[in-house]
């Protein structure tokens, strides 16, 4: 009698299994997320497998001297950005994870990689589960796209997948999206836990052991994470997020894990009808609107992995009826926020405790290292004061609980980012200011207390 298949309950939040239902999961503490799936063994699934599993071969110690260096073996995708952000191209046998909201420019992207990919010689096999090969060519001609290597498969049967790549051996693979890929080994819906982790692990075996690049894209859920359990983006060498507002032009891919290069690093994109369109300069972007004669706004530098980035810090504070203020913002942490109100009133004597304030990192960009403190204070006690800062100062720094402003790291590429805009006065910690005496056309500031820094900036 053949042998029944395996039940077991399945938390669509953490990935976490059970043998029996519970209201319950045990591990995330989230309720009414246990799904019965069921599991076909090995044997029931065999046939349907492929050829590729054929090749399966045990792995031998090999010493670390006789190993060879693979910043050798990168391969540019055609794109710029897409390079710095990967580390400075693409791996053989790397498996990539691309996630973001519905309609941010996920497919567009790859696309784009595709053909500059196909433009070398190698073959791309973009696996589609969500589009005809219509729409992709439709897609692909609005772009300008004419790839002669592109290869177009709408499948959604993990199984037929590998199947054709025996057949075609691309070096690159592309799959649009892993939500909609499934396995016959599993008995349950596409998009599920469990048919995520099972695709994801069998392309990472395909991709290592056939030293093909692939590519995933994925949806983002409301929390923003990646939809699927945490342990997708475990499987992946590298997790690339699209970040930005649909209604903004530009589109920043970040790099929050990545096992050839540094994490943390952007890429800035402006969304045009050609595609996405690669921003060599990406300060210039977010400063081209910055309004003149305005009290509330400064000029912060920030660190976004390995680039410095200029940006504009909006702050208003207004007064309001009500007994306590209100407390917004946007692209910065609203407890550091706070946390910076408090100090601005112990430290300098502002009343602001009853006013509305409100903080915005402008063109959309999220702001999250302590670095951007004295931009925060500056336009927060700009708006206060109703005095302008002028354009020509630049500011940054991590402030402390007593009022002490801190050094940063990086000071050096941070100060010649600020001279190439243009920006005629810096004010920095004193302890950065070693070494960026003999920046032409600069003056740098260096300070110790808050006291100093709104004294040399108004």
């Amino acid at each position: 009698m053949a042998k029944q298949p395996a039940t077991i309950f399945v938390c669509q939040n953490c990935g976490g299994q059970a043998r029996k239902w519970l209201g319950q999961c045990p591990d995330c503490g989230e309720w009414n997320t246990l799904v019965e799936e069921r599991f076909r063994s090995r044997s029931q699934s065999a046939g349907t497998i492929g050829g590729f599993s054929g090749r399966y071969t045990l792995a031998t110690p090999v010493a670390f001297g006789d190993i060879e260096p693979q910043d050798e073996a990168r391969v540019s995708s055609g794109i710029a950005e897409f390079d710095r952000v990967l580390g400075g191209g693409i791996v053989n046998g790397s498996l990539v994870l691309i996630g973001g909201e519905p309609g941010i420019g996920k497919s567009t992207i790859v696309i784009q990689i595709a053909d500059e990919l196909s433009k070398t010689g190698g073959k791309v096999l973009y696996i589609s589960g969500e589009e005809s090969e219509r729409q992709i060519k439709m897609r692909g001609e609005r772009l300008g796209i004419n790839a002669e290597h592109l290869f177009i498969l709408p499948e959604t049967n993990l199984e037929s997948i590998l199947a054709e790549t025996d057949k075609l051996r691309p070096n690159f693979v592309i799959v649009d999206s892993i939500q909609t890929v499934f396995s016959e080994r599993i008995e349950s819906a596409p998009g599920s836990v469990s048919q995520v982790r099972e695709v994801a692990g069998r392309f990472m075996m395909f991709a290592k052991q056939t030293g093909t690049s692939v590519f995933l894209t994925g949806h983002v859920t409301k929390e923003g994470s990646i939809a699927g359990p945490k342990t997708l983006e475990h499987i992946v060498d590298t997790v690339l997020y699209f970040e930005g507002d649909r209604h903004h032009n530009h589109r920043i891919i970040r790099a929050t894990k990545n096992r050839f290069g540094a994490a943390n690093e952007i890429g800035v994109f402006e969304m045009t009808n050609a595609g996405l369109v690669p921003v060599g300069n990406p300060s210039e972007l977010f400063l081209q609107e910055r309004p003149e004669g305005a009290s509330g706004s400064v000029v912060t530098v920030c660190m976004e992995g390995t680039r410095p980035m200029l940006v504009e810090v909006q702050a208003l504070v207004s007064g309001t009826k009500s007994a306590s203020g209100r407390r917004m913002t946007q692209g910065f942490d609203y407890n550091r926020a706070s946390l910076l109100i408090a100090v601005l009133e112990k430290r300098l004597g502002m009343q602001i405790a009853g006013d509305d304030v409100f903080i915005n990192i402008a063109g959309g960009l999220e702001v999250d290292e302590p670095a951007a403190d004295l931009g925060v204070i500056a336009a927060i006690a700009s708006s206060f004061r109703n005095l302008q800062i002028s354009p020509e100062i630049a500011v940054f720094g991590e402030v402390g609980l007593t009022g002490e402003v801190r050094g940063v790291l990086q000071a050096q590429a941070r100060a010649r980012e600020a001279q190439t805009l243009g920006f005629k006065k810096l004010i920095i910690p004193e302890s950065n200011k070693k070494g960026l005496e003999r920046l032409l056309g600069v003056r740098v500031v260096g300070i110790r207390n808050l006291e100093e820094a709104i004294d040399n900036i108004f």
